[in-house]
């Protein structure tokens, strides 16, 4: 129907909004402060990374018992400061943001060894100008480093949004798209309707609607790496 394609098409949205948003802005948080030589950054930047490595199943599964309301680790520090239980993933209004954040936290450390690269691209010497010049951190920030990374954030927003798109074992694992559909995002209501629901003629809509979306994140993603390449 109609209204439950546009349901999901919103979630969906929401969700890859919240992603790409969060794994840019900690990507590139982090970018710039680990952006310096040292074994002490080194480690740090390969700890982040690592959680981009582990599989989708295994940070589901690792998170699902974080978060659980009665025996997780998250529920018992929220326990020893004297707050209330809370249901992230059972509450319809924090389990889409839950799973976004699960999703943020696995892809941040992709988007900073990207945010790095685009900074070791940047001549130093343009940077040191601009501070003999008096300009500020912030200065030489929003006015020399961001208009050359912007190529960079360009394809790591368009990388985030395809991830995002994608996004299936995350949902299946630690909501199976509820509570009330909150979490039913494009893969998993395909999935849903195919295999759980057995409405094909449904499915193929959905399969249509996602496959154009897919296609445009493909140029999207042509794109920014062409302005990347080009710029480099």
């Amino acid at each position: 129907q109609a209204g439950d394609l546009a349901q999901v098409a919103l979630t969906t949205l929401r969700y890859s909004a919240m992603v790409v948003v969060g794994a840019m802005g900690l990507g590139l948080s982090l970018a710039l402060l680990l952006d310096r030589p040292g074994r002490w950054a080194a480690a740090v930047r390969g700890a982040i990374f690592s959680a981009y490595v582990v599989s989708w199943v295994s940070v589901a599964l690792l998170w699902t018992w974080l978060l659980d309301p009665d025996s997780g680790l998250v529920a018992g520090l929220l326990r020893a400061v004297g707050l209330p239980r809370v249901g992230f993933l059972t509450d319809p209004d924090t389990a889409l943001a839950t799973l976004a954040a699960v999703t943020v936290w696995k892809i941040t450390g992709y988007a900073m060894i990207i945010f790095l690269v685009g900074l070791q691209d940047i001549p130093p010497a343009l940077r040191e100008a601009a501070a003999l010049d008096g300009a500020g951190r912030w200065a030489r920030f929003w006015y020399v480093t961001w208009p050359l990374l912007r190529p960079t954030a360009a394809f790591v927003a368009t990388t985030s949004l395809i991830v995002s798109f994608q996004a299936f074992d995350v949902v299946r694992v630690m909501t199976q798209g509820g509570p009330v559909k909150a979490t039913t995002l494009f893969v998993y209501a395909i999935y849903e309707q195919v295999f759980l629901d057995l409405r094909v003629g449904r499915a193929s809509a959905l399969t249509v609607v996602f496959l154009g979306l897919l296609l445009a994140c493909s140029a999207l993603q042509l794109w920014a790496f062409r302005a990347r390449g080009g710029r480099s």
